[in-house]
């Protein structure tokens, strides 16, 4: 077993390290290279996000309704609640003939660290529209509408919404729909588990696509990442680093996606403490091993590295240690 793993320093020492479950598969679903319990069962949380956004296009929301690609992005996003996300979200909501008040999800404090100081500075009334899935649920209303599927429930379970966009996963993870384990999401909607290397599968599926819809959505998330996530966010700082080379996705409790187009893989992971921080740094260094492992380009791993590594500071934001990535994968030839 790959000893794989996330460390937080502090005084020179180790003082506590995370666990990496990790799989890296082909679009085949063969495995390339793991950690930990690659087929650890667990939900995918965010990072199923592209897939539940496929539909809108397929189903041709997105020429009905004039979506852009910044739209589209958004459909996609955890963002951060930036002006540009919730101009992008009215926008989306208008397109569609929607209002706020048809979004199911519920507000919560900004992921960007700086919004969320400043709507808590000034007393910004927070509403679903600052919800970091505003962008996917407005996807999902787009959806009903095409179809004309009521609008009420579309986030639940049983609704033609939720049905159509459970088969969409089915088809790129290779999980049978009755063979997912089903469960609620933060933002209120489905959210589904299965092995790590199902959403890996996925992921590499998704690199490689050809198929219009999904080179839609991909090629969406490449060109506009900052509505992927948001100014210093992973997501958006990962593929600006590494253009077209890497998708990636966020999910909550410790889970982290990603597809190599141009090495025709795919890579999920779990923290097993559910640590999102020690996600990203886990990431970065499982990417970089990658580069090695491939003999891509060294300077990939350079520019890379830099986001691989977090201090740990102070309640003064001194610095006092940092999370660092320990350990290697374990390759498959």
């Amino acid at each position: 077993m790959s000893d794989f793993r996330v460390e937080a320093t502090r005084g020179g020492i180790v003082e506590s390290a995370h666990r990496v479950s990790l799989a890296v598969v082909d679009a085949d679903g063969r495995l390339r290279a793991e950690a930990g319990d690659p087929g650890l069962v667990t939900f995918w949380r965010s990072a199923a996000k592209p897939f539940q956004a496929i539909p809108l296009v397929a189903d041709g929301a997105a020429d009905r309704f004039g979506l852009s690609g910044e739209e589209i992005a958004l459909a996609c996003a955890s963002h951060s609640s930036e002006p540009i996300h919730l101009e992008v979200v009215d926008r989306l909501l208008a397109r569609i003939g929607c209002r706020e008040a048809d979004l199911a999800c519920g507000p919560h404090a900004p992921l960007g660290p700086a919004v969320a100081a400043r709507v808590a500075r000034d007393g910004t009334p927070l509403t679903p529209r600052w919800s970091n899935c505003s962008g996917k649920h407005a996807g999902m209303l787009s959806l009903a509408r095409v179809h004309g599927w009521p609008i009420a429930g579309y986030e639940r379970r049983g609704h033609p919404v939720q049905a159509r966009i459970a088969a969409e996963v089915a088809r790129w993870s290779g999980i049978p729909a009755d063979q997912m384990v089903f469960g609620v999401d933060g933002c209120t909607t489905v959210c589904f588990a299965m092995p790590l290397t199902a959403m890996a599968t996925a992921y590499a599926r998704l690199a490689t696509a050809e198929e219009p819809a999904a080179r839609r959505v991909r090629d969406a998330m490449l060109e506009h990442p900052l509505l992927v996530a948001g100014t210093g966010r992973l997501c958006t700082e990962l593929m600006r680093a590494w253009p077209g080379g890497v998708v990636a996705k966020i999910g909550a409790e410790g889970v982290y996606s990603a597809g190599l187009p141009d090495a025709a893989l795919g890579l999920t992971l779990k923290i097993e403490g559910g640590d999102m921080r020690a996600a990203g740094v886990a990431l970065i260094a499982a990417l970089c091993q990658l580069v090695e492992r491939l003999g891509l380009d060294p300077a990939i791993a350079e520019r890379l590295a830099p986001l691989g590594t977090l201090p740990i500071r102070n309640t003064r934001g001194e610095p006092t240690g940092e999370l660092r990535a320990a350990g290697r994968l374990r390759f498959h030839d």
